[in-house]
This record gives C-alpha cells, sequence and structure tokens, in this order.
C-alpha cells in the first residue's frame, strides 16, 4: 500500500502567513508527508530537530513512525521534556506513532510525553499486510468544513487503537464496530490513521485551528 500527497505545482502554493508557524518534529517517520499538506494550506513550517526549533511556534505535528525510536532519539536529543513543557501551552497532533508518544500509556515501557489521557496498544490492527482503508464519520470536522458531510478517508498502517480515553480527553471518532481511532484533550489530538497519506485537508486545518490559525 503506497500513499503520497499531490503535490500542487509551485504557482499554486498559497504563500506562506509570517505570523505563524507549524513544527513538524522530524526524527523519524512520515514528517515530509505533513510538511507537504501545511504547505499546500499556505503555513510556514519548520522542521523541529532540537528544542531551540520550538521556539515561536503555534503547534507542532508528531508523525507517525516507530513511537520507540521516536521516544529514544527525543530523550538522545533533549527534547522529551521541552516537548512537554510545548504540549501544555500548545497544540500538538499525534499520527499512529505520534498518538503513541502522546499518550499517558502505551502497555509498554518506552518513553512517552504523558501528554493526553489515553491508553493506546500499539500495532493493534497487525502488521503491515493488515493495513486497510476505511471511511469514518468525524462531526468535528464541521468546525473548518461546514458545508462538507463527507466521512473522512481514513488510512490505517500498522496502527495503534485508542483502547481507553479518560476525561478530560474525548473520542473524537470511531469505527463503525466503536473501536476508537481519534481523540481530542484540549489543543491536544491523537489519531491512529494517516490524514497526511490522503489529498483531504480537513484535518490539518482542524487541527491549525486547534492552534489558533485563523485562515485569512
Amino acid at each position: 500500500m503506497e500513499h503520497a500527497p499531490n503535490l500542487l505545482p509551485p504557482e499554486k502554493v498559497p504563500a506562506p502567513r509570517t505570523d505563524f508557524a507549524v513544527g513538524v518534529l522530524a526524527l523519524q517517520g512520515s514528517f515530509w508527508e505533513h510538511e507537504v499538506m501545511l504547505r499546500k494550506i499556505g503555513v510556514a513550517v519548520r522542521e523541529v530537530r532540537r528544542a531551540e526549533d520550538l521556539e515561536g511556534l503555534s503547534g507542532l505535528i508528531i508523525p507517525g513512525g516507530e513511537s520507540t525510536t521516536i521516544g529514544k532519539l527525543a530523550v538522545e536529543f533533549g527534547l522529551l521534556e521541552p516537548l512537554r513543557e510545548f504540549g501544555k501551552s500548545h497544540a500538538i497532533w499525534g499520527t499512529c506513532a505520534g498518538a503513541i508518544f502522546l499518550s499517558k500509556d502505551a502497555r509498554r515501557r518506552q518513553p512517552l510525553l504523558g501528554l493526553m489521557n489515553i491508553t493506546v496498544e500499539r500495532n493493534a490492527f497487525g502488521r503491515q499486510i493488515a493495513s486497510f482503508e476505511v471511511d469514518i464519520p468525524v462531526p468535528a470536522l464541521k468546525a473548518v468544513a461546514p458545508d462538507d458531510d463527507r466521512p473522512f478517508h481514513a488510512i490505517f498502517i500498522r496502527a495503534p487503537l485508542i483502547e481507553t480515553v479518560t476525561p478530560p480527553a474525548e473520542v473524537l471518532a470511531t469505527l463503525e464496530d466503536g473501536r476508537i481511532v481519534a481523540a481530542q484533550q484540549g489543543r491536544l489530538l491523537a489519531t491512529a490513521f494517516h490524514p497526511e497519506l490522503t489529498d483531504d485537508t480537513r484535518f490539518h486545518r482542524y487541527f491549525l485551528h486547534l492552534a489558533g490559525w485563523k485562515n485569512k
């Protein structure tokens, strides 16, 4: 299963705003795909590898990849505590492995930010051969697309499952059988799937909305 967002020709890429920037944690995983989506919307993007890279950002995306590796590299680069502090006052979105990294419990010992009141099961749907795609309703996306009634086409690749969500976190989306695949806690967002591998910008715009983006 191979997916990549369609690139816009240079003349159609919006000029990025200079008063608003989003970081993408670029230690490991699919950070480039998120950067493409953000630039498509017209957002200035910065790759984050050091604590000083967080300065001046309005939000941060933690991409899919391998959660244990992301955690170990965050420790090695001295990023774990700066990321925790950043998440106390800024929007952070974790996709797939990033959702695991945001959680308070991943059912095994590994470095976690522990910012969201969610428990996550790693590789809950099986190996990569068991990856799948499905349309899911996400009512919260109406906040940025009030006239768009489409379900969101979710791509799951060696995906985790959000087992439990406790307040102040809340469920944002489930599969048809009720299993939780997206959650939100204030300005923190976790998705078990990969919106960056689609052409649908609604989830990225929703995250920008949480980060304070006002589309001008």
